[in-house]
């Protein structure tokens, strides 16, 4: 329980609550890998902007190993790039990995220690080599993030070979790579080398194979079930492939004849019960049962990930809201302006009929002073 100020004076007692997981709680899920990439809250009222309400926001990753899920931390949905600073981030991954006690994590390697302005490989690769550091002394498995100081100094697929091939040689145990689609971070558009989408895979595959004693697997993030599914088939045994598709990940989950994907989702932030709940269908031998669970959630994702897709982080943190894990609909940098009321009311009535709402009369009773604020009576 937490005790906090409230203006005007006074203490309010307030206890992260939310929906609850399907048990046993915490066991692993064994069919698929599945890791939600977690969201950070925002300490609104603190005296400094922009700062961490670290209590909350590790209550919140207790809820995702309860679930079974594991967590995906300091990823985009953390606001890498979009409010949430190296130091924050350095900190946020070590209080994880204090917190992990053995349950599963991966965590982001990313380049954003860097001061703005052009890039060299070889600074970008040290950059990457001091995440990995700390990535890998906390106990995570390291996630190599798409780097937007590498897609600014490439000229072309060579300088991508060069720059993750000097970073692999020495990584020192298995690692995920992240292809993050220009959908979610427009300055990563023509990573790998390539505008065209199905050749910038192939460079993908190529380098996976070329490294694939060391590449544990990769996300791939580009709205796309069909690019996926083909990319997939192409990897070299030994190389797992998770779905970052908000837009498809039932589908690409569940498979086919030829494989499957493991899942590392942002929209399981939001509904990792209902996610928890599909997945361990499938662990007992339900693959209908999971669709029958998961499907519903699709419209809701397609809503939280529309376009532009990079303000996805709200629809994200506003499900948290709704379902009592926090306290108040703030974010880092102020980003809970980066969507209107009108989505935010969609969204509502969407996680109603995805069954994602712990307490529906809850969500509603929060759902009010923000129609108010908009001016809806």
């Amino acid at each position: 329980m937490l005790v906090l100020p409230v203006p005007g004076g006074g203490l309010l007692d307030w206890t992260p609550s939310g929906p609850p997981c399907p048990g046993p709680s915490g066991t692993p899920l064994s069919s698929r890998i599945a890791y939600a990439a977690a969201h950070v809250v925002a300490d609104a009222l603190a005296a400094e902007p922009d700062t961490v309400d670290w209590d909350t926001t590790l209550a919140f990753r207790e809820h995702l190993w309860s679930c079974g899920l594991g967590v995906a931390e300091a990823m985009d949905t953390a606001q890498r790039g979009m409010g949430l600073d190296w130091p924050a981030t350095r900190e946020l991954v070590t209080r994880t990995g204090a917190a992990a006690a053995g349950r599963r994590w991966c965590a982001g390697v990313g380049t954003d220690q860097l001061p703005p302005g052009p890039a060299t490989v070889a600074s970008i690769v040290d950059a990457w080599r001091e995440q990995l550091d700390l990535v890998g002394g906390a106990g995570a498995i390291p996630v190599v993030m798409a780097s937007r100081a590498l897609a600014a100094a490439a000229t072309g697929p060579d300088d991508y070979h060069a720059a993750y091939g000097k970073l692999l040689s020495d990584a020192g145990g298995p690692v995920l790579l992240h292809w993050l689609g220009e959908q979610f971070d427009p300055a990563l558009a023509g990573y790998w080398g390539h505008d065209d989408v199905r050749a910038a895979a192939r460079e993908l595959a190529a380098l996976c194979t070329e490294h694939a004693g060391t590449i544990a697997g990769v996300k791939v993030s580009v709205l796309d079930a069909e690019v996926e599914t083909e990319f997939r088939r192409t990897l070299p045994a030994g190389v797992a492939c998770y779905t970052g598709d908000d837009f498809n990940y039932p589908e690409l989950i569940a498979g086919d004849e030829a494989g499957h994907s493991e899942a590392l989702l942002g929209i399981f932030d939001a509904i990792a019960p209902v996610a928890a709940a599909g997945l361990r269908r499938l662990d007992d031998g339900d693959p209908a049962g999971f669709r029958a669970a998961l499907d519903p959630t699709v419209p809701l994702s397609r809503e939280i990930f529309r376009a532009p897709t990079r303000h996805y982080k709200t629809g994200v943190v506003f499900l948290a809201y709704l379902n009592g894990h926090q306290r108040h609909f703030r974010m880092i940098a102020g980003q809970e302006s980066a969507r209107t009321i009108t989505h935010l009311a969609t969204l509502l009535r969407l996680a109603d009929e995805a069954g994602a709402l712990a307490d529906p009369d809850l969500a509603v009773a929060r759902m009010r002073p923000l129609l108010l604020a908009a001016g809806v009576a």
